[in-house]
């Protein structure tokens, strides 16, 4: 009879461990420019640090691996696409930002740039999630810091949470 619960038990571990092992798995990448990074407030407190915390605080096993550099363009995320978004990832929250616009690169041409990089996710079947109007939401309530442009730790979280039912 122990030895058959021991089984049971021994099953059961195994099990968890297989399920655990498939949500460990699961990968989401921020890509973006300045706010994904964490410009003024350092990366731990940018919302995909915060994103990352309140899926473990939910029982989510999954990174949020931030690939967010102040000042990119559409472009620049266009050409690191490949290396910025593993094998394994399973939604990618992108973040363009005005970089485009600020550096004089034509609408016509930040619109392929976008629709690019979400054609070759699309092709590996990776789910996209835009964050732009939730950080201009947080931008909209004030949540920026003395540049008007960075968000603050508040306006983060906001994000963070708002993209949490998006990537769960």
């Amino acid at each position: 009879m122990n030895s058959i619960k021991a089984t049971l038990i021994a099953l059961g571990s195994l099990a968890m461990l297989g399920a655990m092992s498939g949500n460990a798995s699961a990968q989401i990448v921020a890509l973006g420019a300045s706010n994904t990074q964490g410009k003024g407030v350092g990366a731990s407190a940018a919302y995909p640090a915060q994103l990352q915390a309140m899926l473990k605080a939910k029982g989510a096993n999954m990174r949020v691996a931030n690939a967010g550099i102040s000042g990119d363009t559409t472009a620049g995320m266009l050409a690191r696409l490949s290396r910025a978004v593993p094998q394994g990832t399973r939604v990618v929250i992108v973040q363009y930002g005005g970089n485009d616009k600020r550096r004089g690169i034509s609408p016509a041409q930040h619109q392929a740039n976008v629709a690019e990089i979400e054609s070759q996710l699309s092709s590996r079947n990776i789910k996209v999630v835009h964050a732009d109007g939730y950080i201009r939401q947080a931008m909209q309530a004030g949540m920026t810091q003395s540049d008007r442009i960075h968000l603050t730790v508040e306006g983060h979280r906001q994000v963070a949470e708002q993209l949490l039912s998006s990537v769960r």
